[in-house]
């Protein structure tokens, strides 16, 4: 029973001693959150450029596939 006793209360010191370092994190100077904006902002804009390029580029394949097909169905008639 001691022993039981003992490992709950080593588990919860564990648990508390975890908790403020995480809480601490959410706990940040305004200039902090406003430069993980920017920077959230910027990444999604990259990302966001990558998928309008490679969109366009998948787009152009299509379209020179289409231009292709038609071209052979034109000579084989």
């Amino acid at each position: 029973m001691k022993r039981t006793a003992a490992l709950i209360l080593l588990a919860a010191a564990c648990l508390s001693w975890s908790l403020p370092a995480s809480a601490q994190r959410e706990n940040r100077s305004v200039g902090e959150n406003g430069i993980e904006a920017k920077r959230a902002a910027k990444q999604y804009q990259k990302a966001s450029k990558k998928a309008v390029k490679k969109q366009q580029k998948q787009m152009k394949k299509y379209q020179k596939a289409q231009r292709n097909a038609a071209k052979r169905q034109k000579r084989s008639h």
